[in-house]
Parts: C-alpha cells; sequence; structure tokens
C-alpha cells in the first residue's frame, strides 16, 4: 500500500493549478506519460519491478506539483466554484463571523446573511460561517435585524483559491504555488500573509 499523507497539486501544462491527486493517481500519470514536467520538491520515490534483461529496478520520483500535458480551458471572472460547507468552513478560517470565535466543523452551520425566506440565495457572497448559537439567535432575520454585526464580508473564490481550500495538509511550495495564482485583493491572500508574519 502506498503512503497517501501528501496530495499532490496538479497542474496543466500552462501551469494553472487543477485539482488535487493522491500519489497512486500520480504514478499512474508518470507511468502514462502524460507529466508534461515537475516542480516543487519531491514527495516519494516509488519502486517497481526488476527488468529482467537489464536487471535495474524502476523508479518514478514523485514531486509536489505535476503538470499535465494540454490545457483546460481558462476559468473566467464568471467561475463559481461548488459551495460547500467543509470549504465554506475553511474559507472563513472556521471563524464565527458573528461572535469571532474559532471552533471545530462539527459546531459550525452555514448561515444565508440575506436569510432564503428573504429571498436570500445559497451562494458564496451570500453565506458565512456561523458557531451554531449565532445562527439559531439570528434566526429568520439579516445581521442589522439581529442586532449582530457581521465580522467580514463574504466572498465567491476564485479556481485557485478553491483549490487550495479543498487542500489537506498543504505544503509550502504548492502554497507559495497557488498563491501566486490568487488576485492581488483577495482576502485569503491577506490572511495567509498575516499568518506568515505572526
Amino acid at each position: 500500500m502506498l503512503p497517501t499523507e501528501h496530495q499532490v497539486l496538479r497542474t496543466d501544462a500552462s501551469g494553472m493549478p487543477l485539482e488535487w491527486i493522491g500519489l497512486e493517481q500520480a504514478v499512474r500519470l508518470y507511468y502514462c506519460e502524460q507529466v508534461a514536467y515537475a516542480c516543487g520538491r519531491s514527495l516519494y520515490r516509488v519502486r517497481g519491478g526488476i527488468n529482467a534483461r537489464s536487471g535495474r529496478q524502476s523508479s518514478v520520483e514523485v514531486n509536489s506539483i505535476i503538470a499535465t500535458h494540454g490545457t483546460r480551458a481558462r476559468q473566467g471572472d464568471n467561475y463559481v466554484p461548488p459551495l460547500n460547507n467543509p470549504t465554506l468552513f475553511r474559507r472563513d478560517a472556521h471563524l464565527c463571523l458573528y461572535c469571532g470565535r474559532h471552533f471545530p466543523a462539527r459546531e459550525l452551520s452555514r448561515d444565508h446573511v440575506t436569510p432564503v425566506s428573504q429571498q436570500g440565495q445559497d451562494m458564496w457572497k451570500n453565506v458565512v460561517t456561523a458557531c451554531k448559537r449565532c445562527n439559531n439567535h439570528k434566526a429568520d432575520r439579516t445581521p442589522e435585524q439581529a442586532g449582530m454585526q457581521l465580522l467580514a464580508i463574504p466572498f465567491t473564490p476564485t479556481h485557485a483559491e478553491y483549490i487550495y481550500l479543498k487542500g489537506r495538509r498543504v505544503l509550502a511550495d504548492q502554497m507559495e504555488f497557488l498563491q501566486a495564482h490568487f488576485p492581488r485583493t483577495s482576502p485569503l491572500r491577506g490572511r495567509l500573509e498575516g499568518d506568515a508574519l505572526s
């Protein structure tokens, strides 16, 4: 069984982030000669069988970032990643955007800033992470109607930001690579650069 602690960041040949893949899928891409180039640090060396003629054992070195042949159609300004709670909670750093406290995911919920009952939509720019207590207190009201202050403005992540948010145990070289694709005004960029300084 292959180790799976780290994910490999797959990009297209132009370097645009596409997705996180596991070690087995990365090795398969190398074997099928789909890897155009690799960068980042070496994560694994996977050894294969021994060649009967040469007596040499095959091996594949898997880097933290691999680019595969071809390019994907660029994600335009209208790109909207799928909305789900784990990614939303990570966007908001597991912070209740009403009381300002950090919580584990099981104690968080998705709050609609403008409630659905008041024609609010279930979309990135209308949802925030809230602890269950604050969400229950706010109920079917806007923050203003409930006398609650919203601590940050919700935003829709770009494709590169969404890839970051979906990652587990993102390595420093992968983070640097992804951050280069974040907009300069990205709230995530500001938060991550602030974390690096502290």
